[in-house]
């Protein structure tokens, strides 16, 4: 049995869980993100790194705790960040990637 396996699979839910909210967070690009995420790895990549950053901004802010404001713009910021590097991926992508 292959133990890293787990972690394989847990990567691919984040990923999909990222496209989905990304696909939700910019529906100009659905169809294109969906595409381009079924065979691009740096997009699957920014798909899980979003499903991390927004799941961390969802709990902070669930969790009520004052200190927590400049956590919450943090997270907001790197939520944006990658929302603003998908879009940048579209519009400089090769004339061959799905605009």
């Amino acid at each position: 049995m292959d133990k890293g396996g787990g972690s394989e699979k847990t990567s691919e839910k984040a990923e999909q869980r990222g496209l989905w909210k990304l696909m939700l967070k910019l529906p100009a690009l659905r169809g294109r993100l969906q595409l381009v995420a079924a065979h691009s790895q740096s997009v699957r990549g920014l798909c899980e790194a979003y499903d991390e950053a927004s799941s961390m901004l969802e709990r902070l802010r669930n969790s009520r705790v004052p200190s927590d404001k400049v956590m919450i713009a943090e997270y907001e910021n790197i939520c944006s960040e990658i929302e603003t590097e998908i879009i940048q991926y579209f519009l400089n992508s090769p004339p061959g990637v799905p605009k």
